[in-house]
């Protein structure tokens, strides 16, 4: 037996109840001015809005009476897309970037390392350190958990970071890892 499936329509949102679709008998009129009128029916509110070629838009639907205003609707819609677009501009996203060790780095390549850690981290993006072992390297995790404290206690000894562990040292099979932050001082 097919099974068949329907994609369900997606439901208008609708955020602001304007002009006829206002069911309540009477609203706490604002004019376009931001003068506050009163108490008044809400047939007598759209007639004063229609005189002023504007919409009777409700704003705060749970007062009671409700709270209408007086206002371009295009141009409130407008405001509001555009005031959710600043914000969701200004959020930083938070990267992690990978740091990858070696059990055998030499001083150049650990060098390297650092540096780069300190930029990503000067930036605002966290860090995830990890260190594989491979082979006869698994004999020896005390002197990879030493190659990684010891790449922790560098990157704290730098001036300008405050560097802290998120998630500390852990060993997950042959792999450590552990994962840095920047904490701003408070």
């Amino acid at each position: 037996m097919r099974i068949k499936f329907h994609r369900t329509e997606a439901k208008e949102v609708v955020l602001f109840k304007a002009n006829e679709k206002i069911l309540s008998e009477q609203v706490f009129l604002i004019d376009e001015t931001g003068e506050q009128l009163g108490v008044m029916a809400t047939k007598l509110a759209l007639e004063m809005a229609k005189e002023v070629d504007l919409d009777l838009v409700e704003v705060n639907p749970k007062a009671n009476p409700p709270v209408a205003k007086i206002v371009d609707l295009g141009q409130l819609k407008y405001e509001r897309d555009k005031k959710a677009h600043k914000q969701k501009m200004q959020q930083k996203k938070v990267d992690v970037k990978a740091i990858r060790l070696s059990f055998r780095i030499s001083d150049h390549d650990l060098e390297l390392r650092l540096n780069q850690s300190a930029k990503f981290l000067g930036k605002g993006d966290k860090i995830k350190i990890e260190l594989p072992l491979k082979g006869r390297e698994r004999q020896y995790p005390q002197k990879a958990a030493a190659i990684m404290n010891d790449f922790l206690a560098k990157l704290q000894s730098i001036e300008d970071l405050n560097v802290e562990a998120e998630q500390p040292l852990t060993k997950q099979g042959g792999r450590f890892s552990m994962i840095l932050v920047n904490k701003k001082p408070s």
